[in-house]
């Protein structure tokens, strides 16, 4: 069973129904017993990075999404949920993360339209990673104004090319995040997203 998080700010619905249309079993939960008791967890997100934060601490779903990161299950953050992964963003201030991995959130800056909205090419950036087995690099779709700066080049899996490499998948362990929304991204996000649900299976090593 796969645990998608609400903590009052994800795409819930859509998600769901990408899991369950991959054949595998989804509930969408606050609880964090019901959490715990997943075998995989899907972390979503649509806003602001400091209201997300203020959710999940007041919730107390921050510090169950650390210890079921920690426990060694897969956790897999989208969109907003990938940058929460992250030690700090300054959208709007400064904010900290959950810090299950290290860098920062920064907004775009340039001569160029913010936010970067369209589909765009990934580029793998560890293409024997598991997550990318039996797939070819192409396009999926991109709405976002702040990105992920990670601290370690290990943890880039997949960049794409917005006027700089802006990173698109992010792994340590079993915890990976997708900037983009695999569920709105055509064959190949299904297929990164049913990947992910093979490695929650252990049916892909990783």
């Amino acid at each position: 069973m796969i645990a998608i998080i609400d903590y009052g700010m994800g795409n819930l619905h859509s998600v769901s129904k990408a899991v369950e249309r991959l054949g595998v079993d989804a509930v969408v939960t606050s609880d964090e017993g019901e959490l715990m008791q997943a075998d995989g967890a899907i972390l979503p997100g649509v806003g602001a990075f400091g209201d997300a934060m203020h959710n999940l601490r007041d919730t107390g779903l921050g510090e169950a999404v650390r210890y079921y990161a920690q426990s060694g299950k897969p956790l897999l953050g989208i969109c907003l949920g990938m940058q929460l992964l992250f030690a700090e963003s300054e959208e709007h201030g400064h904010h900290e993360g959950l810090g299950l991995l290290p860098g920062r959130v920064v907004r775009f800056q340039g001569d160029y339209k913010v936010p970067h909205m369209g589909w765009n090419k990934l580029q793998f950036e560890q293409p024997q990673h598991p997550l990318f087995s039996g797939l070819e690099e192409g396009h999926v779709y991109f709405v976002h104004s702040y990105h992920v700066k990670p601290e370690q080049p290990s943890d880039l899996l997949a960049t794409t090319d917005y006027y700089q490499p802006v990173t698109a998948i992010v792994g340590r362990g079993q915890v990976f995040g997708m900037q983009f929304h695999p569920e709105k991204s055509g064959p190949l996000g299904m297929r990164l997203l049913d990947n992910y649900l093979k490695l929650v299976q252990n049916r892909i090593p990783v």
